[in-house]
């Protein structure tokens, strides 16, 4: 068949220089190999499971306060489907878009394929500019959020700074990303990160078991349709992290491989997520609601300083991943992204950085902005407008019978695809974008009327010595945080 040609084509001749490339020679190349230039199925595969779960892990309990018990674990395996889903599809398109420029001899050796570049090549300049709009704000602002969580998580080993002043101090270390040429170099990180957040998500689950319920806990969620939609965004944030599709399938010395990684990646995910968000909501029910940061309510151990520090590492990991597509995006726009000079490249990276240092300043609502951003940002960015690129790419009869790849049958086949693309589309942007747009902006509208915008220390404790208590008074308890309500 015409097909399975094609996709001879691809495996064998349309890669075979990265690979090529991918091969050392020497001692020293074998090293640099081993910690820095990854591009093997294993790459992508820690690559994209170190990506999805980072300082969300810590704010997925606060959503299951929001949604209760049954509702939490019912979005996240939904929200996982969607999220295999759409990665599925862009990694068809990428393959579809990458074996017709290559048919007439473009040479990507010196150039990273994005997003917004392929749909420019299969459906015009005007969704590579809805595109690139969308993909370009979600990154900035994912980037944002991992400031923020450095700054609130080393707040619980060190507070006598504010979060404010570790947020300067975080932004500083994270700018140290624009060395990173690309996410061929991710190797080792991606490695620890999973390693990291796998010790962090076990360490919620078995030290909120240990630690047993709280007095009186309860577990009234839902109680809100606005903290109903709220935590569910969050969730649709989580399963959202594949905006870094494309690029790492381009670090890939055989992208084609890539379509069953994801869901891969997604299944090791749930098995951190599920028992970690259960078991702290088990532990501490409505507590949640008034700390998005998991860490805030368990008792400072050794453990939990691990952890912390373990999850700062992470953070500075997942900055680099959402940055390193802006980085592309800028190098590209001002003419530097073929230059082969480490130095000049990083040297013109860095004014992407000053952005989102003054973002997470601003907004240093910890938990709130991650489900803003994912009903405005995320649900277009990584659900609505692939299934819709998919649905406009093969809508003749010719396209679909030209296609590089046929939909599974399991599927359906093109009918089924049809049906399912369409589904997400119209329940992301009901649900997703216009229920839960709508409660999260409420939500964090709500933050900036309590806190203020640039407030020194989000949802940290006021002293108890500010106002003096009377001798007969009663000191606050340490889970009490007198201004913060959602």
């Amino acid at each position: 068949m015409a097909t399975e040609k094609d996709v001879e084509t691809v495996v064998v001749g349309s890669y075979v220089e990265m690979e090529t490339e991918g091969k050392p020679k020497g001692i020293k190349s074998r090293l640099s190999k081993f910690l820095w230039h990854g591009g093997s199925a294993y790459d992508a595969w820690f690559s994209c499971a170190s990506n999805q779960v980072a300082q969300v892990l810590l704010t997925l309990p606060y959503s299951f306060s929001q949604l209760g018990m049954f509702s939490g674990i019912l979005f996240q395996v939904f929200y996982s489907l969607l999220g295999s889903w759409t990665a599925y599809l862009i990694s068809t398109l990428y393959v579809e878009y990458r074996t017709r420029k290559e048919r007439e001899k473009v040479d990507f050796r010196n150039h990273v394929i994005q997003w917004f570049e392929v749909l420019d090549g299969l459906l015009g300049k005007h969704w590579r500019n809805v595109g690139l709009a969308f993909n370009c704000t979600f990154l900035l602002f994912g980037s944002v959020i991992q400031l923020i969580a450095c700054a609130s998580n080393i707040y619980y080993i060190n507070d006598n700074l504010d979060k404010r002043t570790w947020t300067y101090i975080f932004g500083a270390c994270c700018a140290t990303t624009v060395f990173i040429p690309s996410f061929h170099n991710y190797r080792i990180w991606s490695f620890l990160g999973l390693l990291m957040t796998t010790y962090t998500a076990w360490y919620l689950t078995v030290a909120s078991l240990l630690h047993g319920q709280v007095e009186g806990v309860e577990h009234s969620g839902p109680t809100k349709v606005v903290l109903y939609f709220t935590g569910a965004t969050n969730i649709l944030y989580t399963f959202g992290g594949h905006a870094v599709t494309v690029e790492i399938m381009h670090a890939m010395w055989k992208p084609q491989k890539f379509k069953a990684i994801y869901s891969l990646a997604t299944l090791y995910v749930l098995t951190l997520t599920l028992p970690s968000a259960a078991a702290v909501y088990w532990a501490f029910g409505d507590l949640l609601l008034n700390h998005s940061n998991a860490f805030s309510l368990l008792p400072r151990s050794p453990f939990r300083d691990t952890a912390v520090i373990l999850m700062l590492v992470h953070q500075f990991i997942t900055f680099g991943f959402a940055c390193t597509p802006l980085y592309f995006v800028w190098e590209k726009a001002i003419g530097m992204h073929e230059c082969k000079s480490l130095c000049k490249r990083a040297a013109a990276r860095l004014p992407v950085v000053i952005p989102i240092w003054f973002l997470a300043i601003i907004f240093p609502f910890f938990g709130p902005i991650n489900s803003t951003v994912g009903s405005l940002l995320v649900s277009f960015t990584v659900y609505i407008i692939p299934a819709l690129a998919h649905i406009f790419t093969y809508k003749s009869a010719a396209a679909r019978e030209n296609a590089l790849e046929q939909p599974p049958k399991w599927v359906g086949r093109w009918v089924g695809t049809y049906t399912i693309n369409v589904f997400v589309v119209v329940w992301v942007l009901v649900v997703g974008f216009g229920f839960g747009g709508w409660a999260s902006m409420v939500n964090f509208i709500n933050q900036i009327d309590t806190f203020g915008l640039f407030t020194k220390c989000y949802q940290c404790q006021v002293p108890v010595s500010v106002p003096p208590q009377p001798l007969n008074g009663t000191a606050p308890s340490p889970l009490h945080h007198p201004n913060v309500h959602h």
